[in-house]
């Protein structure tokens, strides 16, 4: 899984919500000219699939590209609805194909999410454990849906975060974590472009 061609290897990036590991892995994958993955729009995918009425093991299966671009994916409605399909043993036997199967791309690649270090890809030799506080993950958030003009409260965010936290974490299936041998980088007071150039030195340090 991780002998990707051309000198590419598979970077595993989790971390919980608003934590910056979106960013961080759009920032390593244009570095070093590696495919990323975004693993978290997949559920969010499914997730507004569902609240049109279907069934979530069937939007599983048949999920497909254009989907990824629904508008609607970055709601709080499809984010509290993704934590919970994301616990449905059939979604995540169906995603975690698709997901591996990325993730050998030649050329290396970069996931994010909140198991990739610990199920998807857990010989990768890179994994990354990216968090930040429940506070300033829930001003970041506030501060993106704000800027779209979705309207809410920073104390409705924050509660939002928690409970995502707390279902992210309590599942059986793949509850997220650090992996025993992933890095972490808090970026509670890290500016992005330092958690960035943390991230771009481990990989620099594995590529040799």
């Amino acid at each position: 899984m991780t002998d990707n061609k051309t000198n590419g290897i598979t970077v595993a990036i989790d971390g919980p919500a608003a934590a910056g590991k979106g960013t961080v892995a759009k920032a390593v994958a244009a570095h070093f000219g590696f495919a990323h993955l975004d693993t978290g729009l997949l559920y969010r995918a499914v997730a507004a699939k569902t609240l049109t009425g279907i069934d979530p093991k069937e939007a599983a299966q048949t999920l497909a590209p254009v989907d990824l671009e629904d508008p609607t994916l970055r709601s709080p409605e499809v984010a509290q609805e993704a934590s919970k399909v994301a616990v449905i043993p059939a979604v995540r036997a169906a995603l975690v194909r698709f997901q591996r199967s990325f993730a050998t791309r030649a050329g290396g690649a970069v996931l994010d999410g909140r198991d990739i270090g610990t199920v998807i890809c857990p010989d990768a030799p890179v994994k990354l454990f990216i968090t930040a506080s429940p506070e300033v993950r829930a001003q970041r958030r506030f501060a993106e849906l704000s800027g779209k003009g979705i309207e809410t409260s920073y104390e409705d965010v924050l509660e939002d975060v928690r409970q995502r936290d707390l279902r992210d974490m309590s599942r059986d299936q793949a509850p997220l974590k650090p992996a025993e041998d992933a890095k972490q980088i808090d970026t509670t007071e890290m500016a992005i472009e330092d958690a960035v150039a943390a991230a771009v030195a481990l990989v620099e340090a594995k590529r040799g």
